[in-house]
């Protein structure tokens, strides 16, 4: 059973109705959307997906059964986010960004059973640029970037600014989106960086680490 219109209840779910679903796309019950969420033209959003408050789900997105999102997460046109995805709060999917689940697939030998699939966690905060591909069975750091086109075939640090395929880090990302002026794994001692657009301040805890600071 599905739904075309956010006026309707959801049966099993929790039951709210300011949401906003297209015309053109298919929300399968049961499923979770919370209030003020956007699903757009011929999206579609399958059985026992979470969806948190304030999403905004563009054109042509496809989210498989027993996906999480969080609450203001943007996925833009022609995102396929599948079975074993988790999008934490803030996140944001670029145009035609690319996620896997299965490392090894073959057509004459399906792999489609939830045993077959590995896990991928994008933490709050985190953007994926256009067309980027997360390799499968990793997880992207809080408010990471992800350059567009990269491919990602390795976890991702925390405000880390990576890009190329494969994808290596460059650099540190504020949580504003501004890249922070600092160098990258060689940091002569332990010292503090602030952003220059939004002044928030950040510190090394290790070469490959860094924390804001309250």
């Amino acid at each position: 059973m599905s739904i075309h219109n956010g006026k309707e209840s959801l049966q099993t779910a929790e039951k709210s109705c300011d949401y906003f679903v297209h015309e053109s796309a298919y929300v399968d019950l049961p499923c979770s959307i919370g209030a003020g969420t956007q699903i757009w033209h011929f999206s579609h959003i399958m059985q026992n997906v979470e969806i948190g408050e304030k999403c905004k789900i563009a054109q042509n997105v496809f989210v498989a059964a027993g996906v999480k999102i969080g609450s203001n997460v943007k996925i833009q046109n022609n995102v396929s986010v599948y079975a074993g995805v988790t999008l934490e709060d803030d996140v944001f999917c670029g145009p035609s960004s690319v996620f896997t689940n299965i490392n090894t697939p073959r057509s004459a030998f399906p792999r489609n059973t939830m045993d077959d699939y590995l896990s991928t966690l994008v933490k709050q905060g985190a953007t994926i640029g256009a067309n980027a591909t997360i390799v499968c069975g990793h997880t992207i750091g809080r408010y990471a970037f992800i350059g567009a086109g990269s491919t990602v075939t390795k976890n991702v640090n925390d405000y880390a600014l990576v890009y190329g395929n494969p994808a290596k880090q460059v650099g540190w990302m504020c949580e504003c989106g501004a890249k922070l002026d600092a160098e990258f794994e060689k940091p002569d001692i332990t010292k503090t960086i602030t952003c220059l657009a939004c002044r928030r301040e950040y510190e090394y805890t290790s070469e490959t680490q860094i924390k804001r600071k309250e």
